[in-house]
C-alpha cells in the first residue's frame, strides 16, 4: 500500500513533495549560516530560535484539546503563488471562522528548521504560520521530521531523500529534538496544539519485526515535558500511529479488532498499548489510517470499508478512557504506483470521503485532518482548492465544500441525534445528523429514492446532500 508519497510496508517513502527547489533553498541557507556568528540572523536564517515570530494574537484562556475538522498543508500550498490567487484562497479558508490547519516542521513545504545545532531556519515555516493566521485558522504543528545531525547525518547539510528524511533521531538526540520542539513552541505562542512525530517514522525494529514503541515513547515523553515547561496549557498528542489493517488470514491479524473491513495488524495495537500505558501524559490521542488494507483491498467494498474508522475509533477511545480522538490523516481511495488517486470520478470520491468522515465521527473522533494533495499548477483531483500558481487559482473545489461544511455542522462537542431511515433504504444511504443538520450520502452508482427523516429524497448517483431540520 502506498500513501501520500511513501511505501507503507515496509516503511519506505518517497517524499515527492520535496523537489529540487527545496535543495536550492537549503544550499542558500547553509551558505548564510557560514557567516560570522555575532551578527543578526539573515532572512529565513534566524539565530535567535526563541524569538516570537510576527505579532500573533495573545492566547485567551486554556485551549480545548480538540480543534475540529480541517486539513494538512503539503509541499505546494496557498502561501505561495500569484497574489490574487493566494488572497482568494485566504478568503476562502477564512469563511465561517476558518478551518483547523496543520503543518509539519520539516518537509511538506518546510525547510530544515535547525540545520546546525543552535542555528535555525524558520523562513518557510514562518510563511506557513503567517498564512494560517491570515486565513483565520486554528493552527496545529506536527513535530516531524528531524535535522540530519540528530540522526547521524552531517551538520549543515540536508538529505531530502525519503529514506533519509524518514529516519528518527538517535536516542542520544531525543532531548535535542525535544529542545527543538520547545523552541518552535516559543516562536509561535499562538499555536496551542502540537502532534509528536508522524507514523512512527524510523521507529521500526527490523530485528524484532515490530515497532520500536519503547524508543518512540521515550522521545514522546521528553517532547511532552519540554512543551509543558514552555506553557502548561499547550495541548500535546500522539502517537500518530498508522492503524494498518490486513486480510483476516494474515499471520499478524488481530483476533481482537476485526470486521468486514479486515483485521488490525496486532503489532500496531501492541505499539499503541505500550505508548498508552507509558506516556507521560496526553491531551488528545492521534491516529491515522486508511479504510483499505495494507494490500489496498477495500473490504467488502469502498463504502463498507469505512466501518474500520468507526471500529478503530471506538477501540482507541475505550483504551484512553475517552481522551479526545484526532485522525491526523484518513484515506478511502487507494493510490496507484505514483501515489496518485485519480481513478474515481469526483462525485464518487466525494461520496466515499463523506462516508469516511461519518464513520470517524461515529467512532468518537472530534477532529480530523484531510491530507490535501495539492499541486503546483494545472488540475488537482481531490484537492481543496485550485492551485495558486494558476492565474485563476485559489478557487473552491468540491472537497473543500465537504470538509468546511462538515466542520461547521459537526464541531467538537456537538450532540448528534438519530435520524429515521426507512428500512428498505438503509443499504443505500449513510446519514449523520444533529438537531439542526442532516448529512445524507447515496452510496450507489445510480439514482435512488429514499425516505430519510420523514422526507422522500430523490438522490443522484453518489449524491452528498445537506438538509436543514
Amino acid at each position: 500500500m502506498r500513501r501520500h508519497g511513501w511505501d507503507v510496508w515496509p516503511r519506505r517513502w518517497r517524499l515527492t513533495a520535496l523537489l529540487g527547489v527545496a535543495a536550492v533553498a537549503l544550499a542558500l541557507a547553509v551558505t548564510l549560516l557560514a557567516a560570522p556568528s555575532g551578527g543578526p540572523g539573515t532572512a529565513g536564517t534566524t539565530r535567535d530560535g526563541d524569538k516570537v515570530h510576527g505579532t500573533p494574537a495573545a492566547p485567551t484562556g486554556a485551549p480545548r484539546p480538540d480543534v475540529g475538522w480541517g486539513f494538512t498543508h503539503t509541499q505546494y500550498s496557498a502561501d505561495q503563488g500569484g497574489a490574487a490567487a493566494t488572497r482568494r484562497a485566504e478568503r476562502l479558508l477564512g469563511q465561517g471562522g476558518g478551518l483547523a490547519q496543520n503543518q509539519h516542521i520539516m518537509g511538506w513545504g518546510a525547510d530544515n528548521p535547525e540545520p546546525v545545532r543552535g542555528h535555525y531556519d524558520f523562513g518557510a515555516l514562518d510563511r506557513r504560520i503567517d498564512f494560517m493566521r491570515a486565513s483565520g485558522a486554528t493552527p496545529v504543528i506536527t513535530l516531524c521530521c528531524s535535522p540530519d545531525w540528530m540522526k547521524g547525518g552531517e551538520a549543515g547539510a540536508t538529505d531530502w531523500s525519503g529514506s533519509a528524511l524518514e529516519t528518527a533521531p538517535t536516542p542520544a538526540h531525543y532531548q535535542d529534538f525535544a529542545d527543538l520542539a520547545a523552541t518552535v513552541a516559543r516562536r509561535y505562542p499562538d499555536v496551542r496544539h502540537f502532534v509528536v512525530w508522524n507514523e512512527f517514522k524510523g521507529f521500526w525494529n527490523d530485528a524484532r519485526s515490530r515497532w520500536d514503541y519503547e524508543g518512540y515513547t521515550r522521545m514522546y515523553n521528553l517532547v511532552y515535558r519540554a512543551l509543558k515547561k514552555v506553557d502548561k496549557d499547550i495541548m500535546v498528542g500522539g502517537p500518530y500511529l498508522s492503524m494498518d489493517s490486513v486480510d483476516p488470514r494474515d499471520p499478524d491479524a488481530s483476533g481482537e479488532l476485526r470486521g468486514p473491513w479486515g483485521a488490525m495488524d496486532q503489532r500496531v495495537l501492541d505499539a499503541f498499548g505500550y505508548w498508552n500505558a507509558h506516556k507521560a501524559g496526553a491531551d488528545f490521542t492521534v491516529v491515522d489510517g486508511s479504510s483499505y488494507t495494507r494490500d489496498d483491498d477495500l473490504l467488502p467494498d469502498e463504502f463498507a470499508a469505512t466501518g474500520k474508522f468507526t471500529a478503530v475509533g471506538a477501540w482507541v477511545r475505550r483504551r484512553t478512557h475517552g481522551l479526545p480522538l484526532w485522525w491526523a490523516e484518513y484515506y478511502v481511495e487507494p493510490g496507484d504506483g505514483d501515489d496518485e488517486r485519480t481513478g474515481w470520478s469526483e462525485p464518487h470520491r466525494l461520496a466515499v470521503q463523506a462516508a469516511g468522515m461519518i464513520a470517524m465521527a461515529e467512532g468518537g473522533a472530534s477532529s480530523g485532518f484531510y491530507w490535501n494533495p495539492e499541486k503546483r499548477t494545472g488540475t488537482c483531483p481531490g484537492c481543496l482548492w485550485t492551485p495558486t500558481e494558476n492565474p485563476d487559482g485559489g478557487r473552491e473545489l468540491p472537497l473543500y465544500g465537504l470538509v468546511s461544511h462538515f466542520a461547521r455542522a459537526f464541531p467538537p462537542g456537538t450532540a448528534r441525534t438519530s435520524v429515521p431511515v426507512a428500512p428498505e433504504d438503509r443499504a443505500d444511504v449513510r446519514v449523520l445528523a444533529t438537531a439542526r443538520t442532516v448529512l445524507v450520502v447515496n452510496t450507489r452508482d445510480h439514482a435512488v429514492s429514499a425516505r430519510v427523516d420523514g422526507r422522500r429524497l430523490d438522490l443522484r448517483a453518489y449524491d452528498v446532500r445537506w438538509l436543514d431540520r
